[in-house]
């Protein structure tokens, strides 16, 4: 039997241990409070932001949506960047499953009253309120808030996580470092060149080793789209690179926390208050990345004035989102999305004037300005017979105003090609046989075999926005 005078001791010892925790988490929550100070926390305008009425409530889960803008068209007349990155993020509030869902930047919706353009001009034509509101009414969500940033805040979170060991194809060494010289430059790193393996391998894209990378490298590989796997490939390599971040800064120290807080929040904007983000911190602890795509699964390219990415169909795209994300299995598209959906095939004459691979394209060094690809008017029937190229002119003419408005330049102009390189044929064949099966696998499985092999799921992760090095346009 203890003695009492013991049991005192033993007590009392709790009690310090307790009075220490508590003092403890007192000082790191008053220090994560005085941080969150940073942020940029405009208010989002939620009343101008409509949800289908016919959509269905995701109940038990919250959906959030992640902005990667392109900081290089600041002087634009457009009120903001593009938003070149678009991850939906669903959050599990049972399991803290977390998946993730790309929407391709240059996927032909409608971005508001009407007009359809590439996805991520939304962002440029209203801001967070438009870019979102384009997300809810095209695909049937309701997102309950988002986060912005450009990649100038990847580059200072990977540096102060320690790097990232990513495994990298030839390709991928090739453009990662011709990225390097102009990310260097826009966020003030250095960065040591990856030395190209001897002899040149036969398969371009076949992984060839891994990597340690700082920053300045890894927002690069995030900014890559002129592999084979083009714009899927980069959007890839983002979530995949936000999984990474996000299983590194969950074992990562406090002090490490705090810098990157330090260094991170003046550069983040979000609809988030900072109580909201107090009260998810205790729960991030439990989430898991358990999967991720790219939107839309199934699609064609039209070479309209360039290549953009055609859903076929868009209600069928919409239906597998909302079983990806959500795990419904009943889902059924609302009467918004079918309008779109056909609306989107009648602006491009229909699936059967699509093409199976992007059109290829010159990946030159000359910067040309973004005047993208925009389809507006009420006409029942759009004529693509007509197609002049001549600046100041009306493209597409459909009687009684001009529904093609491109601002008096070509998007796309690099000597006759598109966005869109695939070395003179598409890894991306998605007439009933993709490259991509988005069919359920893990993102983050590179194994040996192509950095593209997702064995059922997609991968990838953060934003750029601009020229890839002056390409076709003036965002990635």
């Amino acid at each position: 039997m203890a003695k009492p005078g013991k049991k005192k001791k033993v007590l009392f010892v709790l009690e310090i241990v307790v009075l220490l925790l508590f003092i403890g988490g007192l000082y790191v929550y008053g220090q994560i409070s005085s941080r969150l100070d940073k942020i940029q926390q405009p208010e989002l305008k939620r009343e101008t932001i409509p949800v289908n009425p016919e959509a269905p409530k995701m109940t038990g889960y919250k959906t959030y949506v992640l902005f990667g803008i392109d900081t290089r068209g600041e002087g634009s007349n457009l009120s903001a960047q593009n938003s070149d990155t678009m991850i939906i993020v669903s959050v599990n509030n049972d399991t803290g499953e977390v998946r993730m869902a790309s929407i391709y930047r240059d996927t032909l919706l409608d971005v508001g009253d009407g007009t359809y353009t590439k996805a991520n001009a939304a962002y440029a034509y209203g801001g967070p309120e438009q870019a979102i509101a384009m997300l809810n009414t095209n695909l049937d969500l309701d997102i309950s808030d988002y986060a912005t940033a450009d990649f100038s805040a990847l580059a200072e979170v990977v540096d102060d996580l320690g790097g990232l060991d990513i495994p990298l194809s030839y390709a991928e060494i090739v453009h990662m470092n011709n990225y390097c010289q102009e990310t260097s430059k826009l966020t003030g790193r250095s960065y040591t060149p990856v030395e190209k393996p001897e002899p040149e391998p036969e398969d371009l894209e076949a992984i060839v080793d891994t990597y340690h990378l700082n920053g300045v490298q890894v927002t690069s590989y995030c900014r890559i789209r002129y592999t084979a796997s083009l714009d899927m490939g980069r959007t890839e390599r983002q979530r995949k690179v936000l999984g990474m971040l996000f299983d590194k800064a969950k074992i990562a120290g406090l002090t490490s926390i705090f810098k990157i807080m330090d260094d991170v929040f003046p550069m983040v904007q979000t609809s988030l208050s900072k109580q909201d983000i107090l009260g998810l911190i205790p729960t991030v602890i439990g989430y898991n990345f358990s999967d991720s795509t790219g939107f839309p699964a199934k699609y064609k390219f039209s070479n309209i004035k360039g290549s953009i990415i055609v859903p076929t169909d868009l209600a069928s795209n919409v239906t597998e989102l909302h079983k990806f994300l959500y795990n419904d299995q009943d889902y059924t598209p609302s009467s918004e999305v079918l309008d779109r959906s056909n609306k989107i095939l009648e602006i491009v004459g229909g699936e059967g004037k699509l093409d199976e691979a992007a059109s290829t394209t010159q990946d030159d060094t000359a910067n040309t300005d973004d005047n993208t690809f925009v389809w507006s008017g009420n006409s029942s029937s759009t004529d693509n017979s007509y197609y002049d190229n001549n600046s100041g002119s009306t493209d597409y003419d459909n009687g009684g105003g001009t529904d093609y408005d491109y601002g008096g330049g070509s998007d796309y102009d690099n000597g006759g090609g598109s966005d869109y390189d695939n070395g003179g044929g598409s890894d991306y064949d998605n007439g009933g046989d993709s490259d991509y099966d988005n069919g359920g696998g893990s993102d983050y499985d590179n194994d040996s075999g192509s950095d593209y092999d997702n064995g059922g799921g997609d991968d990838g992760g953060f934003s750029d926005g601009a020229a890839e090095s002056g390409n076709d346009d003036n965002e990635e």
